[in-house]
Protein backbone atom coordinates (compact mmCIF):
# COMPACT_ATOMS: atom_id res chain seq x y z
CA UNK A 1 0.00 0.00 0.00
CA UNK A 2 1.60 3.27 -1.14
CA UNK A 3 1.63 6.38 1.02
CA UNK A 4 1.57 9.98 -0.18
CA UNK A 5 1.94 13.33 1.59
CA UNK A 6 -0.24 16.18 0.39
CA UNK A 7 -0.48 19.78 1.60
CA UNK A 8 -3.95 21.25 2.15
CA UNK A 9 -4.69 24.27 -0.03
CA UNK A 10 -7.31 26.97 0.39
CA UNK A 11 -9.22 27.96 -2.71
CA UNK A 12 -11.89 30.56 -1.99
CA UNK A 13 -13.75 29.31 1.07
CA UNK A 14 -12.86 25.64 0.44
CA UNK A 15 -9.95 23.48 1.59
CA UNK A 16 -8.68 21.23 -1.21
CA UNK A 17 -6.19 18.37 -1.44
CA UNK A 18 -4.89 16.77 -4.65
CA UNK A 19 -5.13 13.02 -5.22
CA UNK A 20 -2.10 10.97 -6.38
CA UNK A 21 -2.07 10.57 -10.15
CA UNK A 22 -1.06 6.92 -9.70
CA UNK A 23 -4.32 6.26 -7.81
CA UNK A 24 -6.35 8.21 -10.37
CA UNK A 25 -4.83 6.20 -13.23
CA UNK A 26 -5.19 2.84 -11.50
CA UNK A 27 -8.90 3.49 -10.89
CA UNK A 28 -9.45 4.95 -14.38
CA UNK A 29 -10.88 8.19 -13.07
CA UNK A 30 -11.32 11.41 -15.02
CA UNK A 31 -12.40 14.98 -14.37
CA UNK A 32 -15.98 15.21 -13.00
CA UNK A 33 -16.04 11.54 -11.87
CA UNK A 34 -17.48 11.06 -8.40
CA UNK A 35 -15.75 9.48 -5.42
CA UNK A 36 -17.21 8.39 -2.11
CA UNK A 37 -15.70 9.72 1.15
CA UNK A 38 -15.92 7.93 4.50
CA UNK A 39 -14.60 9.65 7.59
CA UNK A 40 -13.43 8.20 10.89
CA UNK A 41 -12.20 9.93 14.04
CA UNK A 42 -8.68 10.30 12.68
CA UNK A 43 -9.02 8.94 9.16
CA UNK A 44 -10.70 9.38 5.81
CA UNK A 45 -11.09 6.87 2.97
CA UNK A 46 -11.83 7.63 -0.68
CA UNK A 47 -13.53 5.08 -2.92
CA UNK A 48 -14.49 5.45 -6.60
CA UNK A 49 -18.28 5.28 -6.99
CA UNK A 50 -19.64 3.04 -9.68
CA UNK A 51 -16.26 1.34 -9.84
CA UNK A 52 -16.21 -1.70 -7.59
CA UNK A 53 -13.01 -2.46 -5.77
CA UNK A 54 -11.07 -5.02 -7.85
CA UNK A 55 -10.74 -8.39 -6.12
CA UNK A 56 -7.33 -9.35 -4.77
CA UNK A 57 -5.97 -12.29 -6.73
CA UNK A 58 -3.00 -14.62 -6.23
CA UNK A 59 -1.66 -17.53 -8.24
CA UNK A 60 -0.14 -20.59 -6.56
CA UNK A 61 2.08 -22.60 -8.87
CA UNK A 62 1.58 -26.37 -8.65
CA UNK A 63 3.32 -28.51 -7.58
CA UNK A 64 4.49 -26.42 -4.62
CA UNK A 65 8.07 -26.69 -3.37
CA UNK A 66 9.01 -29.56 -1.06
CA UNK A 67 9.40 -27.10 1.83
CA UNK A 68 5.76 -25.99 1.46
CA UNK A 69 2.41 -27.74 1.15
CA UNK A 70 -0.71 -26.81 -0.77
CA UNK A 71 -2.88 -26.50 2.36
CA UNK A 72 -0.55 -24.00 4.02
CA UNK A 73 -0.27 -21.91 0.85
CA UNK A 74 -4.03 -21.64 0.38
CA UNK A 75 -4.67 -20.95 4.07
CA UNK A 76 -1.99 -18.24 4.05
CA UNK A 77 -3.54 -16.55 1.02
CA UNK A 78 -6.97 -16.70 2.68
CA UNK A 79 -5.68 -15.10 5.88
CA UNK A 80 -3.96 -12.37 3.84
CA UNK A 81 -7.34 -11.39 2.40
CA UNK A 82 -7.05 -12.66 -1.19
CA UNK A 83 -10.47 -12.97 -2.84
CA UNK A 84 -9.40 -15.24 -5.70
CA UNK A 85 -6.82 -18.00 -5.30
CA UNK A 86 -5.76 -19.80 -8.48
CA UNK A 87 -3.86 -23.09 -8.28
CA UNK A 88 -2.18 -23.46 -11.69
CA UNK A 89 -0.50 -26.78 -12.38
CA UNK A 90 2.34 -27.60 -14.75
CA UNK A 91 0.93 -31.12 -14.61
CA UNK A 92 -2.25 -32.79 -13.38
CA UNK A 93 -3.13 -32.02 -9.75
CA UNK A 94 -2.90 -35.19 -7.66
CA UNK A 95 -6.09 -36.68 -6.23
CA UNK A 96 -4.81 -36.40 -2.64
CA UNK A 97 -4.05 -32.71 -3.14
CA UNK A 98 -7.51 -32.12 -4.59
CA UNK A 99 -8.97 -33.72 -1.46
CA UNK A 100 -6.83 -31.40 0.69
CA UNK A 101 -8.20 -28.42 -1.23
CA UNK A 102 -11.79 -29.63 -0.80
CA UNK A 103 -11.14 -30.22 2.90
CA UNK A 104 -9.89 -26.64 3.23
CA UNK A 105 -13.07 -25.28 1.66
CA UNK A 106 -14.94 -26.76 4.64
CA UNK A 107 -12.59 -24.99 7.06
CA UNK A 108 -12.29 -21.59 5.39
CA UNK A 109 -15.58 -19.73 5.76
CA UNK A 110 -16.80 -18.10 2.53
CA UNK A 111 -14.28 -19.85 0.28
CA UNK A 112 -15.65 -22.01 -2.56
CA UNK A 113 -14.29 -23.83 -5.61
CA UNK A 114 -15.67 -21.95 -8.63
CA UNK A 115 -13.77 -23.66 -11.45
CA UNK A 116 -11.45 -26.63 -11.91
CA UNK A 117 -9.98 -28.94 -14.50
CA UNK A 118 -7.14 -31.46 -14.57
CA UNK A 119 -4.39 -28.89 -13.98
CA UNK A 120 -6.20 -25.94 -12.40
CA UNK A 121 -8.39 -25.19 -9.40
CA UNK A 122 -9.81 -21.72 -8.81
CA UNK A 123 -11.31 -20.83 -5.45
CA UNK A 124 -13.03 -17.57 -4.51
CA UNK A 125 -14.19 -15.77 -1.35
CA UNK A 126 -17.90 -15.26 -1.97
CA UNK A 127 -18.85 -13.21 1.11
CA UNK A 128 -18.98 -9.42 1.25
CA UNK A 129 -16.51 -8.43 3.97
CA UNK A 130 -18.38 -5.17 4.64
CA UNK A 131 -21.43 -7.15 5.82
CA UNK A 132 -19.44 -9.16 8.37
CA UNK A 133 -18.76 -8.11 11.96
CA UNK A 134 -15.60 -8.91 13.96
CA UNK A 135 -17.63 -8.41 17.13
CA UNK A 136 -20.25 -11.01 16.13
CA UNK A 137 -17.58 -13.50 15.06
CA UNK A 138 -15.79 -13.13 18.40
CA UNK A 139 -19.11 -13.60 20.22
CA UNK A 140 -19.75 -16.78 18.24
CA UNK A 141 -16.31 -18.14 19.10
CA UNK A 142 -16.99 -17.40 22.76
CA UNK A 143 -20.42 -19.02 22.66
CA UNK A 144 -19.07 -22.23 21.08
CA UNK A 145 -16.21 -22.38 23.61
CA UNK A 146 -18.66 -21.87 26.49
CA UNK A 147 -20.83 -24.79 25.35
CA UNK A 148 -17.79 -27.02 24.78
CA UNK A 149 -16.47 -26.27 28.25
CA UNK A 150 -19.80 -26.86 30.00
CA UNK A 151 -20.29 -30.24 28.30
CA UNK A 152 -16.70 -31.19 29.13
CA UNK A 153 -16.81 -30.39 32.84
CA UNK A 154 -20.30 -31.89 33.27
CA UNK A 155 -18.82 -35.20 32.19
CA UNK A 156 -16.76 -35.11 35.41
CA UNK A 157 -19.91 -35.83 37.43
CA UNK A 158 -21.70 -37.93 34.81
CA UNK A 159 -21.36 -41.64 34.18
CA UNK A 160 -21.95 -41.06 30.46
CA UNK A 161 -18.81 -39.61 28.94
CA UNK A 162 -19.67 -40.13 25.27
CA UNK A 163 -20.08 -36.36 24.79
CA UNK A 164 -16.32 -36.01 25.18
CA UNK A 165 -15.87 -37.72 21.83
CA UNK A 166 -17.66 -34.81 20.09
CA UNK A 167 -15.48 -32.05 21.57
CA UNK A 168 -12.58 -32.11 19.02
CA UNK A 169 -14.89 -31.91 15.98
CA UNK A 170 -16.96 -29.14 17.59
CA UNK A 171 -13.76 -27.22 18.25
CA UNK A 172 -13.24 -27.16 14.46
CA UNK A 173 -15.98 -24.53 14.26
CA UNK A 174 -13.97 -22.27 16.58
CA UNK A 175 -11.03 -22.68 14.19
CA UNK A 176 -13.24 -21.78 11.20
CA UNK A 177 -14.46 -18.61 12.88
CA UNK A 178 -10.91 -17.82 13.99
CA UNK A 179 -9.59 -17.97 10.41
CA UNK A 180 -12.45 -15.75 9.21
CA UNK A 181 -11.81 -13.21 11.97
CA UNK A 182 -8.07 -13.10 11.28
CA UNK A 183 -8.81 -12.55 7.58
CA UNK A 184 -11.17 -9.67 8.40
CA UNK A 185 -8.92 -7.84 10.82
CA UNK A 186 -5.88 -8.22 8.55
CA UNK A 187 -7.93 -6.80 5.70
CA UNK A 188 -9.05 -3.92 7.91
CA UNK A 189 -5.43 -3.18 8.76
CA UNK A 190 -4.58 -2.46 5.12
CA UNK A 191 -8.00 -1.17 4.04
CA UNK A 192 -8.94 1.93 6.02
CA UNK A 193 -12.41 1.94 4.47
CA UNK A 194 -13.10 -1.49 5.94
CA UNK A 195 -11.64 -0.43 9.30
CA UNK A 196 -14.01 2.56 9.29
CA UNK A 197 -16.99 0.31 8.58
CA UNK A 198 -15.99 -1.91 11.51
CA UNK A 199 -15.26 1.20 13.62
CA UNK A 200 -11.84 -0.17 14.54
CA UNK A 201 -8.65 1.80 15.02
CA UNK A 202 -5.20 0.22 14.67
CA UNK A 203 -4.99 -0.57 18.39
CA UNK A 204 -8.47 -2.12 18.30
CA UNK A 205 -7.46 -4.30 15.34
CA UNK A 206 -4.38 -5.51 17.23
CA UNK A 207 -6.48 -6.26 20.33
CA UNK A 208 -9.00 -8.23 18.27
CA UNK A 209 -6.16 -10.24 16.78
CA UNK A 210 -4.83 -11.10 20.25
CA UNK A 211 -8.31 -11.87 21.61
CA UNK A 212 -9.04 -14.16 18.67
CA UNK A 213 -5.79 -16.03 19.25
CA UNK A 214 -6.57 -16.44 22.96
CA UNK A 215 -10.04 -17.80 22.18
CA UNK A 216 -8.63 -20.24 19.67
CA UNK A 217 -6.11 -21.37 22.31
CA UNK A 218 -8.96 -21.74 24.81
CA UNK A 219 -10.75 -24.09 22.39
CA UNK A 220 -7.61 -26.21 22.05
CA UNK A 221 -7.24 -26.30 25.84
CA UNK A 222 -10.84 -27.53 26.23
CA UNK A 223 -10.06 -30.34 23.77
CA UNK A 224 -6.97 -31.16 25.85
CA UNK A 225 -9.19 -31.23 28.93
CA UNK A 226 -11.76 -33.50 27.26
CA UNK A 227 -9.07 -35.94 26.16
CA UNK A 228 -7.65 -36.24 29.67
CA UNK A 229 -10.89 -36.84 31.60
CA UNK A 230 -11.42 -40.51 30.55
CA UNK A 231 -8.00 -41.39 32.00
CA UNK A 232 -8.55 -39.47 35.23
CA UNK A 233 -9.53 -42.45 37.39
CA UNK A 234 -10.42 -40.26 40.37
CA UNK A 235 -13.03 -40.95 43.02
CA UNK A 236 -16.46 -39.35 42.76
CA UNK A 237 -15.49 -37.00 45.58
CA UNK A 238 -12.43 -35.75 43.71
CA UNK A 239 -14.39 -35.46 40.47
CA UNK A 240 -17.04 -33.34 42.19
CA UNK A 241 -14.30 -31.14 43.64
CA UNK A 242 -12.83 -30.67 40.17
CA UNK A 243 -16.27 -29.90 38.76
CA UNK A 244 -16.90 -27.29 41.44
CA UNK A 245 -13.52 -25.75 40.69
CA UNK A 246 -14.15 -25.74 36.94
CA UNK A 247 -17.59 -24.12 37.16
CA UNK A 248 -15.98 -20.94 38.50
CA UNK A 249 -14.18 -20.52 35.17
CA UNK A 250 -17.52 -19.92 33.45
CA UNK A 251 -17.91 -16.70 35.44
CA UNK A 252 -14.44 -15.51 34.37
CA UNK A 253 -15.19 -16.46 30.76
CA UNK A 254 -18.48 -14.57 30.64
CA UNK A 255 -17.17 -11.38 32.25
CA UNK A 256 -14.00 -11.36 30.13
CA UNK A 257 -15.81 -11.71 26.81
CA UNK A 258 -18.47 -9.11 27.57
CA UNK A 259 -15.93 -6.65 28.98
CA UNK A 260 -13.79 -6.89 25.85
CA UNK A 261 -16.63 -6.51 23.35
CA UNK A 262 -18.27 -3.67 25.29
CA UNK A 263 -14.93 -2.12 26.32
CA UNK A 264 -16.15 -2.24 29.93
CA UNK A 265 -13.13 -1.67 32.14
CA UNK A 266 -14.97 -2.24 35.43
CA UNK A 267 -16.23 -5.62 34.26
CA UNK A 268 -12.73 -6.48 33.03
CA UNK A 269 -11.35 -5.74 36.50
CA UNK A 270 -13.99 -8.06 37.98
CA UNK A 271 -12.90 -10.84 35.60
CA UNK A 272 -9.22 -10.35 36.44
CA UNK A 273 -10.00 -10.28 40.20
CA UNK A 274 -12.03 -13.48 39.84
CA UNK A 275 -9.07 -15.10 38.10
CA UNK A 276 -6.68 -14.10 40.90
CA UNK A 277 -9.07 -15.53 43.48
CA UNK A 278 -9.28 -18.67 41.38
CA UNK A 279 -5.49 -18.96 41.32
CA UNK A 280 -5.39 -18.65 45.11
CA UNK A 281 -7.98 -21.40 45.45
CA UNK A 282 -5.94 -23.67 43.17
CA UNK A 283 -2.80 -22.89 45.19
CA UNK A 284 -4.59 -23.84 48.42
CA UNK A 285 -5.81 -27.10 46.88
CA UNK A 286 -2.34 -27.99 45.65
CA UNK A 287 -0.85 -27.25 49.08
CA UNK A 288 -3.38 -29.53 50.74
CA UNK A 289 -2.52 -32.31 48.32
CA UNK A 290 1.23 -32.20 48.88
CA UNK A 291 0.99 -34.51 51.88
CA UNK A 292 -1.14 -37.02 49.98
CA UNK A 293 0.82 -39.56 48.03
CA UNK A 294 -2.30 -41.07 46.45
CA UNK A 295 -3.06 -38.11 44.16
CA UNK A 296 -2.61 -39.10 40.52
CA UNK A 297 -0.58 -37.15 37.98
CA UNK A 298 -3.71 -37.05 35.80
CA UNK A 299 -5.55 -35.21 38.58
CA UNK A 300 -2.76 -32.64 38.94
CA UNK A 301 -2.52 -32.18 35.17
CA UNK A 302 -6.25 -31.51 35.01
CA UNK A 303 -6.00 -28.82 37.70
CA UNK A 304 -3.19 -27.10 35.81
CA UNK A 305 -5.15 -27.35 32.54
CA UNK A 306 -8.11 -25.62 34.18
CA UNK A 307 -5.84 -22.81 35.35
CA UNK A 308 -4.38 -22.52 31.84
CA UNK A 309 -7.91 -22.12 30.44
CA UNK A 310 -8.90 -19.55 33.06
CA UNK A 311 -5.77 -17.56 32.18
CA UNK A 312 -6.90 -17.35 28.53
CA UNK A 313 -10.09 -15.54 29.58
CA UNK A 314 -8.27 -13.32 32.08
CA UNK A 315 -5.81 -12.29 29.36
CA UNK A 316 -8.72 -11.26 27.14
CA UNK A 317 -10.10 -9.10 29.95
CA UNK A 318 -6.63 -7.61 30.39
CA UNK A 319 -6.87 -6.20 26.83
CA UNK A 320 -9.62 -3.79 27.88
CA UNK A 321 -7.99 -0.37 28.04
CA UNK A 322 -8.22 1.88 31.09
CA UNK A 323 -10.26 5.03 30.60
CA UNK A 324 -8.18 8.18 31.10
CA UNK A 325 -9.74 11.59 31.66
Amino acid sequence: MAKFIRRLQKVGSSILVSLPIEWITANKLEKSDEVELETGTNSISITPTGNSRPPKEVVIEYPVSKKENISADITGAYLLGYDIIKIKGKSAILVEDREKIRGLMRRLVGMEIVDEDATNVNVQFLLDSTTLSPEKILKRMSSIAFALFRDTINSLVSDDKTVLQTIPSRDDEIDRQYFLLVRLIRSALVDKRLATIFNLGNIDILDYRIAANLMESAGDTIVELANSIPDLGSSKTESKKLHSLAVEIENIHDKATVSFIENNRLLAIEAITSFRNYQKKISDIMSSLESRKQVSLQFLDLVYTLEKLARCWADIADLVKPVYK
